[in-house]
């Protein structure tokens, strides 16, 4: 079934409708990185940069150059900070069109069933920011343990398999149940689901393709819940 979810999911990302959620979230993520790039900017040129300027000898040729460097400095440090936060900041916005995307799933896979119910725009703003803490945590974890040798990469996938793999399911599974419903059936299914999760930890590990793991992510716990949902409904037929 992990496999299964994985490569229908993974051809789900070559859909027009979820390729337009990819580009809407991209552009998103471009402009406000834009937008915070010229703020801290200009609070550098306007604050940090005269407080710099005034340890400086006011006479000295040499100072009006290296006020220049610095600025320049200043602007490509940013530029690279900005380089840096596209993949979480990505991960935060994609966390608003996850919806979408299982939408996309539901109506294409699985058209007989009923469709799903979208969460409040207030749950998932709260499920963007619970995922992008679960990233930050999750490597935060795996950084602590860079110097333990054979042990740093376990524990990127362990970690992050576990986070991931909890956080998407039950996204997937809310869909459908209560809150309460959904984390009962997570654990229940706990060993299906941390092993997706190490499959959504891989493709984390990608660099560039790592931009598409929410939405990655979302559509394959979507099939993983249908999949696991469907057998216990065939078993229960057959008990019957």
């Amino acid at each position: 079934m992990i496999l299964l979810a994985a490569r229908l999911a993974f051809e789900n990302l070559f859909a027009p409708e979820t390729r337009r959620v990819f580009w809407k979230v991209l552009g998103l993520t471009l402009v406000a990185l834009a937008v915070l790039w010229f703020a801290l900017r200009g609070a550098f040129n306007s604050f940090v940069l005269p407080w710099l300027q005034g340890f400086l000898p006011s006479t000295a040729d040499w100072t009006g150059w290296l006020t220049l460097f610095l600025a320049i400095f200043a602007g490509i440090a940013l530029a690279l900070a900005m380089a840096l936060l596209i993949s979480p900041v990505t991960a935060l916005l994609a966390g608003l069109f996850l919806d979408d995307v299982a939408e996309v799933v539901e109506k294409r896979d699985y058209p007989s069933d009923s469709p799903g119910t979208a969460m409040p725009i207030a749950s998932a703003m709260k499920s963007s920011v619970r995922f992008l803490g679960v990233v930050i945590v999750g490597n935060i974890v795996a950084l602590l343990l860079l110097f333990i040798p054979g042990v740093n990469l376990v524990a990127f996938f362990l970690v992050n398999g576990y986070l991931l793999g909890r956080e998407f399911f039950e996204f997937a599974a809310m869909r459908f149940r209560s809150p309460d419903e959904a984390r009962e059936f997570r654990v229940k299914h706990a060993f299906t689901v941390f092993l997706a999760g190490l499959v959504i930890a891989a493709f984390l590990a990608i660099p560039l393709l790592n931009l598409l793991t929410p939405l990655f992510a979302a559509g394959m716990m979507v099939h993983l819940y249908k999949l696991i949902s469907h057998k216990e409904a065939s078993v229960r037929v057959r008990r019957s």
